[in-house]
């Protein structure tokens, strides 16, 4: 018979685990029945915007050319010989006049001598000769000589004069080829490595090319022009046709593609007459002093020339605040309310850091200048007003081709009329309060 189980014993809950227990339930349910939390928007970003600078600026012609060297020359053999000197060092600087290579000199020298000699074996036959035309005369003055003897005697002077002439000719052309055995530099400039080495032998039938020498101070710039380009020059400089002196004194700026802005600048030294009818383009040259070399012929270089026309009260922005899309260049506008719009524009050259906009917004336009990447087109922003300052980089207005560019200035400095940046430039209007 199986033992019996004991009594099961209840666990009683304490009262005071009860009431906290109730307590905790009523605080939820109080909780559920109250108002629920709402979404905040963070606030609107703040974006830099300032209305667009207005300044008289000049229009430029903005091209690409290349520089070519002043002067460039090959030094070649005029006289044959073995080749017995090297007067320089591959790419040094020569001077006009200066002895860059040596061709053997004793041949040539005893052909002077041999010329020399000749000359004066002529001029004592020229002697004898005029010494018988003179007593032929004396003969037949006094009736004792005949005519036949006496044109015989000038006959033969005549003959031994010419010789001497021609044998002086002989000791000329002798001296020439003796000079000719030293290959000098025509002009100042740099002389390329050597191609012939000492001993070989040079000249003959064909003249051969030794080493070339170039000269880069001053250097030219070369580029082509459209001929509605010249046309526009022409008329904004009184349709008048430049002559050499006028055309010297128009200015040119170049720049080489990693420098910024122009800072070299020359003046125009030829246009050609005609309009090349493969390209439709003309010809035009610029001069520029190269002391330090900086530039060498191949190079290409950014060019800027100034066309005559002054536009006023042009509206500039900084070339930063520019966008890109398909449509073309675009800038970020703001509406009355501060709402993002995203603009259309047309551009013109650059001055410096600001942009020449010829169409697309007006002079009471707030446009973004910092914190670009914070506006969003159709997007409410905070706006912080600045100012544009004017850029140092304006070029200086050129009316005429009488205006002679400022030589001593240095690069990318304001002319002495140039406003201060931070000053209102003259004949501007100043700008209206940001809306």
């Amino acid at each position: 018979m199986a033992a019996s189980q004991p009594p099961r014993r209840e666990r009683s809950v304490p009262a005071s685990v009860v009431r906290t227990c109730a307590i905790l339930f009523a605080l939820a349910a109080l909780a559920g029945c109250g108002k629920q939390n709402a979404y905040i928007p963070p606030p609107a970003p703040e974006v830099g915007v300032a209305q667009p600078l207005q300044q008289t600026v000049e229009i430029h012609l903005e091209q690409t050319g290349n520089m070519a060297a002043f002067n460039n020359v090959d030094l070649v053999a005029r006289v044959e010989g073995f080749l017995t000197e090297q007067k320089y060092v591959d790419g040094a600087v020569a001077k006009k006049g200066d002895v860059l290579f040596v061709i053997e000199q004793p041949p040539y020298e005893a052909q002077l001598q041999q010329a020399e000699a000749a000359l004066i074996a002529a001029k004592a036959e020229l002697v004898k000769s005029e010494a018988e035309l003179a007593r032929q005369s004396t003969l037949r003055s006094q009736d004792i000589s005949t005519q036949v003897a006496l044109d015989r005697a000038r006959a033969q002077r005549d003959s031994d004069k010419a010789n001497v002439m021609s044998k002086e000719a002989g000791v000329t052309l002798a001296k020439i080829n003796l000079g000719y055995t030293s290959v000098t530099a025509p002009f100042d400039g740099i002389v390329t490595r050597h191609l012939i080495s000492i001993g070989e032998l040079v000249g003959g039938s064909t003249k051969t090319k030794l080493a070339s020498i170039v000269q880069l101070n001053p250097i030219y710039v070369t580029f082509n022009l459209s001929e509605q380009d010249i046309l526009r020059i022409r008329e904004n400089l009184n349709g008048r046709q430049l002559t050499l002196a006028e055309l010297q004194e128009v200015p040119i700026e170049i720049g080489l593609m990693n420098e910024r802005g122009y800072p070299h600048r020359g003046h125009l030294d030829y246009v050609a007459p005609e309009v090349d009818p493969a390209t439709g383009t003309i010809l035009v040259r610029g001069l520029f002093e190269n002391p330090n070399r900086a530039l060498l012929p191949g190079f290409f270089v950014r060019i800027r020339i100034p066309t005559g026309r002054v536009v006023e009260n042009a509206l500039l922005v900084p070339d930063r605040a520019l966008g890109q899309n398909q449509e073309g260049r675009y800038l970020l506008v703001l509406t009355k309310d501060n709402v993002v719009e995203q603009r259309q524009v047309q551009t013109g050259q650059q001055f410096g850091d600001l942009r020449l906009i010829q169409s697309g917004i007006k002079p009471d336009d707030r446009v973004v200048v910092g914190g670009i990447q914070r506006a969003i087109p159709g997007r409410k922003v905070a706006p912080q007003t600045t100012t544009i300052t004017a850029t140092p980089l304006l070029p200086p207005p050129v009316s005429a081709p009488n205006s002679t560019p400022p030589d001593s200035a240095p690069p990318n400095a304001a002319p002495p009329n140039a406003t201060p940046p931070n000053a209102t430039p003259p004949n501007a209007a100043p700008p209206a309060a940001p809306k």
